[in-house]
């Protein structure tokens, strides 16, 4: 069977790892970034082609499928003309900064006929995967309470020299470029919930540097009653500290945690004992912090397995329109 041709738009940090599991498993024909330096030194490091222009890309490329992975604000209309050009799509989280724009992608992909793929890697993380299958068996019983925790770091270094970090119409906030991963995650394990109240607060860490809040704690309700508290911040000294769930039932408490939902840190459960997983991929580094946990290997054979095996895909379109509904429903309750 032929490998997949692949293209990526926007050269940035965590292209070059999508460009790397490509090459594992398919080609890499072609890339664009609004910086063609950026994007001519990217096509010579991976042996690629690189264009002028997103619209030059679409008409000449021999790809199948395109790899958005440009900042948050562009991921919509990026997506929706790739689409719309007949190509299937891999989007970057966040899927986008509102619901109606996520709406619009869905629409587009289902007229065109083609797969949107959203990126939500920390659903292979081993523990993860162990905690789904406890709550799939209902060996916990009936939750009870439910605590979300993130704490890392994001200074000004961070955003400072970025044409689009920080700024609300371009970012979104942390809860779309750092931690949708986590709120996708709860959804995914524990249905969805609804905000009750949400606190936010922008420190003078940061003040000078970002339009939004980068302080945020909401107090949620589950379908079943149960209540739950979501915690935010970029402010851990020098840092990630930490990225937990924690979760409390009739039958017993789990809590995956670590920096990255990659350490099941206790466990205490009526007549059943979640087996230690050892953790191989490392967290994604960016030079000056790190992110989330690299699992897009899994992302790509999740690909590779949908398009040309016609596979169910781990993670759809409504999965991401989901999650960014609930950031817009945190958002609202401040």
């Amino acid at each position: 069977m032929e490998k997949i041709v692949f293209s990526i738009i926007g050269c940035g940090a965590i292209a070059h790892r999508h460009a790397k599991h490509i090459s594992d498993i398919g080609v890499l024909d072609s890339v664009y970034d609004i910086d063609i330096t950026k994007a001519s030194n990217f096509a010579n490091q991976h042996n690629c082609k690189y264009y002028n222009s997103y619209d030059e890309l679409l008409a000449q490329t021999k790809a199948s499928v395109v790899v958005i992975c440009t900042p948050n604000y562009l991921h919509s209309p990026q997506t929706q003309k790739a689409l719309h050009a007949g190509f299937h799509v891999i989007c970057e989280k966040p899927m986008a900064l509102n619901s109606i724009d996520c709406k619009q992608m869905i629409d587009a992909a289902t007229k065109a006929n083609k797969k949107l793929f959203v990126v939500k890697q920390n659903r292979y993380n081993p523990p993860v995967i162990e905690l789904k299958k406890l709550l799939n068996k209902n060996i916990l019983g009936a939750i009870i309470n439910v605590q979300l925790n993130c704490f890392w770091n994001r200074d000004s270094s961070y955003y400072n020299n970025s044409s689009w970090k920080g700024k609300i119409e371009k970012d979104g906030g942390i809860l779309y470029t750092q931690f949708s991963h986590f709120i996708d995650l709860l959804l995914w394990l524990l249905g969805d919930v609804t905000v009750v109240k949400t606190i936010g607060l922008k420190t003078e860490n940061n003040a000078k540097v970002i339009q939004f809040d980068d302080n945020i704690s909401c107090l949620v309700k589950l379908k079943n009653g149960a209540i739950g508290n979501f915690n935010f911040t970029i402010n851990a000294f020098a840092k990630n500290m930490e990225g937990s769930i924690t979760i409390f039932a009739e039958k017993g408490t789990v809590k995956i945690g670590g920096e990255y939902l990659n350490k099941l840190e206790y466990q205490q459960i009526n007549s059943y004992i979640l087996p230690e997983v050892s953790i191989q991929n490392k967290a994604n580094n960016y030079g000056t912090y790190t992110g989330s946990m690299s699992n897009h290997d899994k992302v790509y054979a999740n690909v590779v397995n949908v398009l040309q095996n016609n596979a169910a895909i781990d993670v759809d379109m409504n999965d991401g329109l989901k999650t960014v509904e609930c950031i817009e429903n945190i958002l609202s309750k401040i």
